[in-house]
């Protein structure tokens, strides 16, 4: 994707795309456009490359979460780390624009597809979770109930074998994110042919401009 934005943007053409591999950590393009320059980082999204992710969130202004819409098997993978960076308080109040690759494909997903599946993952999950709370809290408490009444000590002190207990992933964000979710925008693009990502990349100059006079 960055390297056709840097062929359709600036005088040196990017890498042709028989020559580009899955990015391998990072890779980074600017484009120059009328009062403002945009500085592109193209995050792998391998597991072990989104470790390093987190460590740009506070430095950057918009954010593109790109999905293989040709790679259906994955999609739920996808969505499991693109709801992780919904929930990030870093990034809830930027510019968040999702993008399904690969429409010159006939296999290729629809924009409305990507949009449907995502939602469909996330109506899974909710009914997963509700399952989980109106499962009955008593059952097999027994043993350890009475293991836990012997134990001696302050409950807010680490818990067993010295661990701290572990943080709740879940914040109050005072509706921030379904608010999101509700006016998410979902694009269509080509990294191939070109297709759609002059129509990303004023959508991000449109939102980073307007972040700017706030």
């Amino acid at each position: 994707m960055l390297e056709k934005i840097k062929t359709m943007y600036n005088p040196t053409p990017g890498m042709p795309p028989e020559k580009i591999g899955p990015t391998v950590g990072q890779n980074i393009g600017k484009i120059t456009l009328p009062s403002t320059e945009l500085r592109f980082y193209d995050l792998g999204g391998q597991r072990d490359i989104r470790s390093i992710w987190p460590k740009y969130y506070d430095e950057c202004h918009a954010v593109v979460f790109v999905v293989d819409a040709c790679d259906q098997a994955r999609l739920t993978e996808n969505w499991e780390v693109f709801d992780e960076v919904l929930n990030s308080p870093r990034l809830l109040n930027l510019p968040l624009l999702l993008l399904a690759n690969k429409q010159d494909s006939p296999t290729s997903l629809s924009v409305a597809e990507i949009r449907e599946s995502f939602d469909a993952w996330q109506r899974a999950r909710s009914n997963r979770e509700t399952d989980e709370e109106d499962k009955p809290k008593d059952k097999g408490k027994g043993k350890a109930k009475a293991l836990a009444e012997n134990q001696e000590g302050d409950h807010n002190q680490a818990g067993t074998n010295g661990q701290q207990p572990r943080e709740d992933k879940q914040w109050d964000d005072g509706g921030a994110k379904d608010e999101r979710m509700a006016s998410l925008d979902v694009m269509g693009v080509s990294a191939l042919e070109g297709t759609g990502v002059r129509d990303a990349v004023n959508w991000l100059y449109i939102r980073v401009q307007n972040a700017r006079k706030m």
